[in-house]
């Protein structure tokens, strides 16, 4: 973990001496275009420059950043989830880790007993564990979520709200299927919305082809309101279920609808804080925190 902890160290210095690189060449680049005199402070070194500048293509003109080295390898192999409680919880909020732990693939649940934060922490990264979800309540009743990306963050805070649970719904929902669900994020358009998307997607694995399960993450006022739904085909003129995959004949798209059932448990999270570390660490830098002060009208997420 050490050798680990000291490479991402020297990615990171390695990243601020190549954005000091790239604003010197962009600042070279605009005075070239511009035919103006060249920065006093790159005229040293213009010659370097120029050479490295025509050799720029798509990618080397894009800075690359950390949250990049992350999140490398989501999509290429599958998460590994790590679902646990607060200390002492209720009934409800084990029950809602124990749906939460079906909501998400290749996900374990584990009792928290007299685990501590460096307990779970240190038995994470012994499990080549890719994230931790912590869930807290108030009185009985579920009010917060921790999602912490291993082995080097971010760490993700998010209130929870309007927590339904499978046997409150107000229909009887279907059995509730494993398999990998396709994801729709909707309204997560700024640096921060990308950056909770990427948090948020990181927990599930790439979806199966025929899969008929979908999970939504709908950002409304920078309220992500979660759904999980069954859904199947319905033949217009017999009424029955069509099975996909068959091979389909054209006007066959136009002759189906489409039946959407919900699973659960369905519930609402407001991002307050991401930190650049994991949970155990204190004293990390903070990336996002939402505060009092902050103009919320044209939204943290959209």
């Amino acid at each position: 973990n050490v050798r680990l902890r000291k490479e991402f160290l020297y990615k990171r210095a390695l990243e601020d001496k190549e954005a000091t690189t790239l604003d010197k060449k962009r600042r070279l680049k605009e005075a070239l275009e511009q035919n103006k005199t060249i920065p006093t402070d790159i005229r040293g070194s213009d010659a370097t420059l120029r050479e490295i500048l025509d050799l720029d293509d798509e990618t080397t003109q894009k800075r690359r950043e950390m949250i990049d080295d992350e999140y490398a390898y989501v999509g290429t192999r599958d998460p590994k989830v790590l679902v646990t409680t607060s200390t002492d919880p209720s009934n409800r909020l084990l029950q809602f880790a124990k749906e939460l732990r079906l909501l998400l693939p290749f996900s374990t649940r584990v009792n928290r007993g007299a685990y501590s934060v460096p307990d779970l922490v240190g038995m994470s990264k012994a499990n080549d564990v890719t994230d931790i979800v912590v869930v807290y309540e108030h009185r009985g009743n579920p009010t917060g979520l921790l999602v912490s990306h291993m082995p080097f963050g971010p760490t993700a805070y998010f209130t929870l709200r309007d927590v339904v649970l499978r046997h409150d719904l107000p229909e009887k929902p279907p059995n509730m299927s494993e398999s990998n669900p396709h994801l729709i994020f909707h309204n997560f358009q700024t640096k921060i919305g990308q950056r909770t998307m990427k948090i948020l997607q990181a927990l599930f694995p790439p979806a199966a082809q025929l899969s008929t399960r979908v999970m939504s993450f709908i950002n409304k006022n920078d309220q992500i309101h979660v759904r999980h739904h069954n859904w199947k085909s319905i033949s217009k003129k017999t009424g029955e279920e069509v099975v996909e995959g068959q091979e389909e004949t054209p006007g066959d798209a136009r002759s189906k609808s489409v039946s959407l059932a919900e699973v659960g448990p369905r519930f609402c999270l407001e991002l307050w804080k991401i930190e650049l570390g994991t949970l155990e660490q204190r004293n990390v830098k903070t990336e996002f925190e939402l505060r009092a002060f902050i103009n919320s009208a044209s939204g943290t997420l959209a």
